[in-house]
């Protein structure tokens, strides 16, 4: 079952990224933000590899390690991923599903 239009726009709006976007500029970007499934232990991003997605956590929990470390687990309205919309550079740190989760992603 898809996740309600509002709550995507809202979990959007949080993010700073999108801070000074209009009400129908926060709406095109939510059009352009795919809802997706991903199972326990998937790999979203790894540290010193290129990128150019962006995730919002919708449900579930995310596990963020920096040189194998881990730094802090992330839920429900975090979001990670957002510098590599900007300047597609290496990803600081890995992050992995702890648990199954559904994300919206938004590609460069």
């Amino acid at each position: 079952m898809g996740i309600r239009t509002d709550h995507k726009l809202e979990l959007l709006k949080r993010v700073p990224l999108f801070a000074g976007l209009s009400a129908r500029d926060i709406e095109q970007v939510g059009r352009l933000a795919e809802e997706v499934d991903l199972p326990r232990d998937k790999v979203l991003m790894r540290e010193g590899a290129s990128g150019d997605e962006f995730f919002i956590v919708v449900e579930g929990t995310v596990r963020i390690e920096r040189g194998g470390a881990g730094l802090r687990s992330m839920g429900p309205g975090d979001f990670l991923g957002e510098i590599a919309l900007i300047d597609n550079g290496p990803r600081t740190a890995t992050a992995t599903a702890e648990t199954p989760l559904k994300v919206f992603v938004l590609a460069h």
